[in-house]
């Protein structure tokens, strides 16, 4: 079985265990996991770390609530040192607009936004996207460009999410799925040729108050195969190939 994770932040300080982590990964068969960066700092622990697993790729961004504390000219920064290392990235992310931390300054992370979608337009590379409470103004900014999204743990209305399927763009589903109800009916209405499947390690893990980590992806696939009426394997495949098709 080849499972994907396509949103998780390995460079979180819980993750100590690293080499333990991602030998789980590799052993229930994850094949590649994308560890979002969401500043500075986590960017470079990113590249560090998906240098030294063959498994692990690389997602460069800013995440908004990180935006909000930056000025224009350290965003702007960071920008030019993503398209520096644009041969070691494989989307931009983990990037969006977050409404749901005050206080925050909607200004400032629109502009933020505007120029991660301009980088990932100019780099050729997916956009991993972040919408908390703002997933309106999300799509609507996107939709006035040609990058192609991945909507990461969509928390929005499920006529939101048929225009985001509308649009031909993808969602990943976090393992919380085996225990949401919104996750669930979000399986239910999308198509499974738009699914991808995201740990978001450390964070919402299948079992509450548990660390999450990327070999417990088999169980979103798990869930996902049950919602959708299919094999595990077969499931797992078409995720699998959903991903080769946004990310190669």
């Amino acid at each position: 079985m080849i499972l994907v994770d396509a949103h998780a932040h390995l460079d979180d300080k819980s993750f100590k265990d690293i080499s333990e982590v991602v030998g789980r990964a590799e052993k229930v068969g994850v094949k590649e996991v994308i560890t979002n960066g969401v500043g500075p700092a986590s960017n470079r622990k990113s590249l560090e770390i998906a240098r030294k697993f063959s498994i692990v790729k690389a997602a460069l961004g800013i995440y908004p609530c990180e935006a909000d504390k930056m000025s224009s000219e350290e965003i702007s920064a960071e920008i030019d040192f993503i398209e520096k290392n644009k041969n070691k990235v494989i989307a931009i992310g983990e990037v969006g607009l977050d409404f749901y931390w005050k206080p925050y300054d909607e200004k400032k992370q629109k502009d933020a936004f505007q120029k991660f979608i301009g980088l990932s337009e100019r780099l050729r590379i997916p956009l991993i996207v972040h919408s908390r409470k703002a997933e309106a103004e999300v799509i609507e900014m996107i939709e006035s460009s040609r990058a192609k999204p991945l909507i990461h743990c969509f928390g929005g209305s499920m006529k939101l999410a048929k225009r985001i399927a509308d649009n031909g763009w993808s969602f990943s589903i976090p393992c919380i799925v085996v225990r949401d109800d919104h996750f669930q009916r979000l399986v239910r209405e999308v198509n499974i040729s738009q699914l991808l499947t995201e740990t978001d390690s450390p964070y919402l893990a299948a079992r509450k108050d548990e660390r999450n980590e990327p070999a417990f992806v088999l169980e979103s696939v798990r869930k996902i195969a049950s919602l959708k009426g299919l094999d595990v394997e077969e499931a797992a495949n078409i995720i699998y190939m959903n991903y080769q098709r946004l990310f190669k």
